[in-house]
């Protein structure tokens, strides 16, 4: 059994729906789709998401949202129109007008909720579709499915254990085609969650895990993952292969071909991953895997993504002090803030971690607490961004921090964080956001020699 899930752009139009479904029904083996929200038609088009978001505004500021919903139902009346099935309109309308005029208490529940419908409506409509080319199809509800999700202490997405046992009765439900809507799932309480934007990968691998799937498809438009973004340098080293630690590590570090969390649940449980064009099903596309089978070159990938801060601790003798990096570490779990590295010296430590996170209000309560309690000195820097240089080949050689750190002096960056990561498989360098996008070039031309 293969899980398949499309992007956005995959699913943009009519003519890209019958293209996904083509490419479903090509592989006998494709049993689940899971889709995501109608994305651009054209470079200076409008998200579905992005016009559901303007609905959902429009309510929350008082205001008449009717141009905002008509929008919303303009795009999939004419995705229905085209295909031929405008009877699944009424349907579509209903539901969106449902969530969309429903009673809400919290502004962002709310907004989550109407983005939500967004796949939902989508898997509504190619579900449909399947059925009217006679082949069956049905939508999966995720409620009666029991995708249950809840908030963690940050307020991010995470699965319920039991989800994982509902939804592997899908896999006997042979005899139609199953439509799954991404990026959402429900509280035991029947409530709208959504996973941060993008989400859909993580459903995709989720499902993928809790049905046994051999293969988890993410149908992208591109032919590769490529070993840095190519946006930033034209015709960039495609990856072919790949394993779940480094991708996680270049996902961490600004990838976009698939979501950060999105690892996880395939990888525990041993699934591999293919990622693959939908424009071009023929390319091999790149395979995430356990263990590789071959290395391409000595460096997998390299990535840089901007919104770090730092904190740096100091205190004479601080290396004596028994507890005190339990106490420091105390003092960021209280205030529910997760840290990224730890880079530290004798007498100091560097607190890593994501600015959207670390509110200017709990930075003045964190700073005042490292002050108080464990008499140190703070110095906050909210500028930075990360550049990784990840590759499993790299433990075995020798060289490779030398040749990028002397790399990055040369173009004159000034280096603020060097770090290796303990499984030898990723080094961590922390620049000025400014510098970010330029660091990426400079060590591409470096490790790849183009």
């Amino acid at each position: 059994m293969k899980v398949t899930k499309f992007g956005g752009s995959s699913l943009a139009n009519a003519f890209q729906i019958q293209k996904v479904c083509n490419i479903l029904l090509a592989d006998e083996d494709r049993k689940i789709m899971v889709v995501s929200a109608p994305g651009k038609r054209t470079k200076d088009d409008t998200k579905v998401t992005d016009l559901l978001i303007a609905v959902a505004k429009a309510r929350i500021a008082g205001e008449s949202y009717d141009k905002e919903v008509a929008a919303v139902l303009a795009r999939y009346e004419e995705i229905a129109d085209e295909l031929n099935v405008k009877e699944i309109l009424p349907d579509i309308e209903g539901r969106l007008l449902e969530i969309v005029k429903a009673d809400y208490t919290e502004d962002i529940a709310y907004l989550d909720s109407v983005k939500a419908m967004g796949e939902d409506c989508c898997a509504r409509l190619v579900a449909f579709y399947l059925t009217s080319t006679g082949h069956p199809a049905k939508y999966c509800n995720p409620e009666e499915c029991g995708l249950y999700l809840e908030h963690d202490e940050a307020g991010k997405a995470v699965i319920l254990p039991e989800s994982y046992d509902n939804l592997a009765k899908l896999k006997d439900e042979t005899d139609k085609l199953l439509v799954f809507p991404g990026f959402y799932g429900v509280s035991k309480s029947g409530k709208i969650i959504t996973f941060s934007r993008g989400g859909s990968d993580i459903t995709g691998s989720i499902l993928a895990a809790s049905v046994g799937a051999d293969v988890y498809e993410n149908w992208t438009d591109v032919d590769n993952v490529f070993a840095v973004n190519p946006n930033l340098v034209k015709n960039p080293f495609p990856i072919t292969e790949i394993t779940y630690d480094e991708m996680r590590e270049l996902s961490y570090a600004g990838f976009t071909v698939l979501h950060e969390e999105a690892i996880y649940p395939v990888f525990a449980r041993g699934i591999p991953l293919n990622i693959k064009n939908t424009n071009n099903p023929a390319a091999k596309g790149t395979w995430i895997v356990s263990k590789r089978t071959h290395y391409d070159s000595l460096v997998t990938g390299i990535a840089g993504d901007k919104g770090f801060a730092t904190v740096t601790v100091s205190k004479y003798m601080m290396n004596r002090q028994v507890g005190f990096l339990a106490a420091l570490l105390k003092i960021f779990s209280d205030e529910a803030i997760s840290i990224d590295h730890i880079p530290s010296g004798i007498d100091t430590v560097t607190i890593v971690l994501r600015k959207k996170y670390f509110t200017e209000e709990k930075e003045a309560i964190i700073v005042d607490r490292i002050k108080k309690e464990l008499g140190a000195d703070v110095k906050v820097d909210r500028d930075l961004a990360i550049v990784m240089i990840v590759g499993e080949a790299m433990a075995n050689s020798v060289g490779i921090m030398a040749r990028a750190a002397s790399a990055l002096s040369n173009a004159g960056i000034n280096l603020r964080i060097v770090n290796q990561g303990a499984s030898e498989i990723s080094m961590m360098f922390g620049v000025s956001e400014s510098y970010c996008s330029y660091a990426v070039k400079v060590l591409y031309k470096e490790l790849f020699r183009y």
